[in-house]
């Protein structure tokens, strides 16, 4: 059975088009992020203190093997409780099947420019004999929980800190994540209610798009969110509160990564206990919705806590557990991803073309995509 997908080539994409100009900067914009991230690690290292790499080296010799064995389990049990939402938003997807779609969407959306992750997506759910429409319905409504649960954690995170006496900005930091996550969590809910906020939302959004594309129409897309509120609405209801509870695991087992990694290069508990790590981690969260999980910006966010807790003598050792943490946790996903490319495409066919017009290029509306700062879609490695 072949899954391949073939779309007609994009236009219009002359030497300085706004189309060619969008194209580059998608392609560019992971090394402009990395770039930043950098930076942004670098400016808190000069002013945390000076890293002593030797130290850092030195912290890595304490790995063992066996190390790897809790990491890589702590990694499939996030990556399993990932692809919980879309199981539960796509009635007839089994959890592997969600689970195998996420890690090689997460792999297309790395290694390839958009829409690939997109066409990959639909493939599958071809392959497997699901609506691609109501399949991206799933994968538009597990993004939208995502982000509500990525700005409902730092609540987590000061209910750890509130006996033993959170900061006034911490405490505002978690009240305006909780107000954000609110604010999402009536959206999904409001689309249960009827087709009338449902429109609204597809016709705000088409208005939006039409200042870019002039050949959008809002009305088609405000009947487009329509459709999708009646083939997701049961899905919607029954799934919520599975997927929620599957996504603030997720964000746990994230967080006990970062644990194990810090404890097995050597920063004991004197230095920084359970609480410190998880509270500072779950608060700091939200800055995740940055390219690439917030690369280079969240761990300087938190290599700046974790040192004024445990002192700068702890600096290298706390250098070097960011380093294993987000090498299990970018790296894993990408070779797990590779493999369930792998067996999806000796199974089912012969690949899927790359070269791809995404959806909704002719004013039409698109398929919802998934979020690419994650992660469930392309993106989160989450």
């Amino acid at each position: 059975m072949s899954a391949s997908v073939a779309l007609p080539p994009s236009m219009g994409e002359g030497p300085g088009s706004p189309a060619l100009s969008r194209r580059l900067w998608r392609i560019a914009r992971p090394i402009v992020f990395v770039l930043v991230g950098l930076l942004a690690l670098r400016i808190v290292v000069s002013l945390v203190g000076s890293v002593d790499w030797a130290r850092v080296a030195s912290s890595f010799g304490r790995l063992s093997a066996w190390m790897a064995v809790p990491l890589l389990a702590d990694l499939l049990l996030r990556q399993w409780l990932n692809a919980v939402p879309l199981a539960q938003y796509l009635p007839g997807l089994p959890l592997r099947r969600s689970l195998q779609n996420d890690l090689t969407a997460n792999l297309m959306g790395t290694v390839a420019p958009p829409p690939a992750d997109m066409v990959l997506r639909i493939a599958m759910f071809r392959s497997w004999g699901l609506d691609p429409v109501k399949g991206m319905a799933g994968v538009s409504l597990n993004m939208m929980t995502f982000y509500s649960v990525r700005f409902m954690v730092p609540v987590l995170g000061i209910a750890l800190l509130a006996f033993q006496g959170a900061e006034r900005r911490q405490w505002v930091l978690a009240g305006l994540s909780a107000v954000i996550a609110a604010v999402l969590l009536s959206a999904l809910l409001l689309l249960l209610r009827g087709d009338v906020f449902a429109a609204w939302m597809g016709r705000s959004a088409g208005r939006l798009v039409r200042r870019f594309r002039s050949k959008t129409d809002p009305e088609t897309w405000a009947a487009a969110v329509v459709d999708v509120r009646s083939s997701s609405a049961d899905a919607l209801r029954r799934g919520l509160g599975r997927s929620i509870t599957a996504l603030v695991g997720m964000v746990l087992c994230d967080a006990l990564l970062v644990f194990l990694a810090l404890r097995f290069v050597g920063v004991d508990g004197g230095a920084l206990s359970l609480v410190d790590v998880f509270a500072a981690f779950l608060l700091a969260y939200p800055l995740t919705i940055m390219p690439l999980f917030g690369f280079g910006v969240l761990d300087a966010v938190l290599l700046g806590t974790w040192v004024t807790i445990a002192g700068v003598a702890y600096e290298p050792e706390i250098v070097a557990g960011l380093v294993v943490w987000r090498t299990v946790t970018i790296l894993g996903p990408l070779l797990l991803g590779l493999l369930s490319f792998v067996v999806w495409r000796r199974r089912y066919g012969d690949g899927v073309s790359l070269r791809a017009l995404p959806p909704g290029a002719d004013g039409s509306p698109a398929a919802p995509a998934g979020d690419d700062g994650d992660a469930s879609g392309a993106g989160r490695s989450t």
